[in-house]
């Protein structure tokens, strides 16, 4: 019955099959709070010291809120800082990059929107845990 369900889901949205709601990074974690076709929205964890990789998306653009700690964002040419109940857009397209140079973990929620919200929208430009 549960694998009957399973395949019906893996043909009408096999992303639902393949990403999860929460996931560990080398940087920290993230929980999708919610996914549906227009957007998709979570709550990240970077830990102190962390930053994601540099990269871009060919599909969706993000808002980044900051919850609590302190956020180093580097967005196109522009590299600043975001503290609690601050926020920034990050257009389709711009390369990007967050960063955790601080001692506490930061928190975020990220709010991404486009015509593709999957997970392999990540073009990395570079990367300290040599991913691609």
């Amino acid at each position: 019955l549960v694998k009957d369900v399973v395949d019906r889901l893996k043909k009408v949205n096999p992303t639902k099959t393949k990403e999860h709601v929460f996931e560990n990074r080398p940087w920290g974690q993230f929980e999708v709070l919610k996914d549906s076709d227009y957007y998709k929205s979570k709550i990240l964890r970077a830990d102190p010291g962390q930053r994601l990789s540099y990269q871009s998306h060919a599909k969706r653009a993000e808002h980044w809120i900051v919850v609590s700690g302190v956020a180093q964002v580097t967005c196109g040419e522009r590299v600043f800082s975001l503290k609690e109940n601050e926020s920034t857009y990050i257009p389709l397209g711009y390369k990007h990059r967050l960063e955790n140079t601080g001692s506490e973990p930061l928190h975020l929620i990220e709010v991404q929107s486009g015509s593709y919200l999957g997970e392999d929208d990540i073009i990395r430009l570079e990367d300290t845990f040599g991913r691609s």
